[in-house]
């Protein structure tokens, strides 16, 4: 029991906590007095931390997860609680980098699903039969959500969908002690997510020193930047998943790289 609660319940409860306040945020910006705006960005924030850090306490707390996994380093070390800190900015930087991504029909459903097949192999590898399952679920559901959601789309996953996958992939990285990985196999929402945090400081940057902001993307996130290149919707959907799959592969080998 104390495997299903580690590989199950932990993933599940953040999927659904992010996946509500993402759905209060959808419907915010849909009908509610903010229509058009969602949640105030800080009001939003706060309650992603408050659910990460209430994660992370009971991972390392409880069930005395705080492993750091290393290529080329056979054993993981064990961080014990300087590892909550670290686990609270992984599930929110998790999730609002996969929020990003969802821009594009089928986006962040197929960037999200190559992750989640990749972190499957890697929890399985580790003999953890119950976070596997978790991760092929996860992924089989993306699979019948992308049948209408690939270009053009007639169904959108938007807040509630992408912030609960990317929190609660951020969970499984987490739980596999392969967080370390993570940046790679998730390259496209991390790069999307750098991408939005570099326009934005680089804007602050010099209109203080120039006297007007000026951007280093044509647009943020990353995948608009293509398409004011000229890019289709496809093409950037296409190739951004090729990238996404050459990842997870690397990430996979790096994963078992040193181990007997």
């Amino acid at each position: 029991m104390v495997l299903v609660g580690r590989s199950l319940a932990i993933p599940m409860a953040v999927m659904i906590g992010f996946a509500i306040l993402g759905a209060i945020d959808d419907y915010m910006g849909v009908r509610g007095a903010r229509r058009g705006e969602g949640m105030r960005g800080r009001s939003k924030a706060l309650i992603q931390l408050v659910i990460a850090t209430t994660a992370a306490l009971v991972m390392n707390l409880v069930f005395d997860i705080g492993r750091l996994g290393i290529p080329f380093v056979p054993q993981p070390i064990e961080l014990g609680v300087l590892w909550i800190p670290i686990a609270i900015f992984i599930i929110h930087g998790s999730a609002n980098a996969v929020n990003f991504t969802d821009g594009l029909d089928g986006l962040a459903a197929l960037i999200s699903l190559v992750a989640f097949v990749a972190y499957g192999v890697i929890a399985y590898m580790q003999g953890q039969v119950f976070l596997t399952m978790f991760c092929m679920l996860v992924a089989g559901a993306l699979l019948g959500f992308l049948w209408f959601n690939v270009h053009p789309a007639a169904l959108f996953m938007g807040d509630l969908g992408s912030e609960a996958l990317g929190a609660s992939l951020g969970v499984v990285a987490l739980m596999t002690g392969q967080w370390l990985l993570l940046p790679v196999i998730a390259i496209v929402p991390v790069a999307e997510a750098l991408s939005v945090i570099i326009q934005s400081g680089y804007f602050k940057y010099t209109r203080r020193r120039y006297g007007e902001g000026r951007r280093l993307f044509k647009m943020a996130p990353l995948h608009h930047h293509f398409e004011l290149l000229g890019w289709s919707e496809s093409q950037i959907v296409q190739r951004f998943w090729l990238i996404g799959i050459f990842a997870a592969m690397l990430g996979i080998g790096l994963a078992v790289a040193g181990n007997p």
